[in-house]
């Protein structure tokens, strides 16, 4: 892998001063947005449709679907980051809200699966799940979750409900990331460039290994992207076949995370904020929280991993975990027990099965 002896250029290595004093990421909707997706959510309910049988023509939005094109060129070429604000999450279901942002992310790529469980529509909220755990994966948890990317292009996060204190999303730019420890300590920088482990963290697929390497920091055809997780490269270390931490690979681990600490911008989940990050240009965490004692007023994000039409080309070191590298290719996920990562294949499999039967 050639190290990179330049820094990233362009708006996606913004810093924390850009980002606050710049707000433009944030997307209030307005009134005639609202009445769109009011229409399209009684048109969806009419028709009594299932999550997964929602689609663009199924979930029409003419005025805000040019929007949503320019909040897809802006997480591509932009800074990677975009919250929608002001979702009516106040006046839906928990079920409807799911089917709402759904609707929406239709209209900006393909979802993924994101366990094997074959959950295409995560909730994000404390089932007691211990950080400690070999199998612990963050969403789980009212703990502090460490500086991470997942294996989509863009994550949706919903806020249906906050947290009682805390639980702070905290999102800093990779390339910023990138260009300091550049700046700092280029030798280390070059570490970032060689493979590190990360755990599936017992998501493999029949036949994958436990985990998989790849390095943090890489480019193709001229485009950056960035792929890590302390927590799972740290899981990763538990397994005979994974090689040991160097002491420079443990020192840049340690840089990178000093970094971020002090680059990353820090806003409050209020109920109907829609965040969208680009994976291959930022990195993303969440502060611990505390929940109300009573269940139906507990933390909970609905999430989505989409797979983009205008996603940039992945290096080649990238194959092994996102499943193509090729630009605008559906790609990355979690196969699910059935072998599923999309809902395109799985829709092409199931009309392929009903016309076989129908023909039989």
């Amino acid at each position: 892998m050639t190290f990179a002896r330049h820094p990233v250029n362009g708006p996606s290595a913004w810093t924390r001063e850009e980002a606050s004093g710049d707000t433009s990421w944030i997307r209030p909707l307005t009134a005639e947005d609202l009445d769109e997706i009011d229409a399209a959510m009684v048109r969806a309910g009419r028709e009594a449709l299932d999550l997964l049988d929602i689609d663009t023509a199924t979930f029409p939005l003419p005025r805000l679907a040019e929007k949503l094109a320019g909040i897809a060129v802006e997480l591509e070429q932009g800074r990677g980051m975009v919250q929608i604000r002001g979702l009516p999450v106040h006046r839906y279901s928990r079920e409807e809200c799911k089917r709402m942002i759904w609707g929406i992310g239709v209209h900006l790529g393909t979802g993924l699966s994101q366990s094997r469980n074959g959950d295409y529509l995560g909730e994000v909220t404390d089932l007691g799940v211990s950080m400690e755990t070999a199998d612990a994966r963050g969403y789980r948890s009212k703990g502090v979750s460490r500086f991470h990317t997942d294996r989509c292009d863009v994550v949706g996060l919903l806020c249906a409900v906050k947290a009682h204190s805390g639980g702070e999303s905290r999102v800093v730019s990779s390339p910023a990331v990138h260009n300091e420890i550049l700046r700092r300590r280029p030798d280390l920088l070059e570490v970032l460039y060689e493979d590190f482990h990360h755990s599936r963290q017992g998501e493999e697929a029949p036949g994958e290994a436990r985990s998989f390497a790849s390095p943090v920091f890489a480019f193709r055809e001229g485009c950056f992207a960035s792929q890590m997780s302390f927590l799972y490269t740290e899981s990763a270390q538990r397994f005979a076949e994974v090689p040991r931490f160097t002491e420079r690979q443990k020192e840049a681990m340690a840089l990178m995370a000093e970094v971020a600490g002090e680059l990353y911008v820090e806003s409050p989940f209020e109920p109907g904020d829609l965040q969208l990050l680009n994976n291959h240009v930022t990195w993303h965490c969440r502060a611990g929280y505390g929940d109300h004692a009573d269940p139906q007023k507990k933390r909970l994000l609905y999430r989505l991993w989409l797979s983009t039409p205008g996603s940039r080309p992945l290096p080649e070191k990238f194959l092994d975990a996102w499943g193509s590298i090729e630009q605008g290719a559906i790609r990355g996920g979690v196969k699910s027990a059935e072998g599923w990562r999309d809902i395109a294949a799985l829709r092409r499999h199931q009309r392929s099965t009903t016309l076989e039967k129908a023909h039989r």
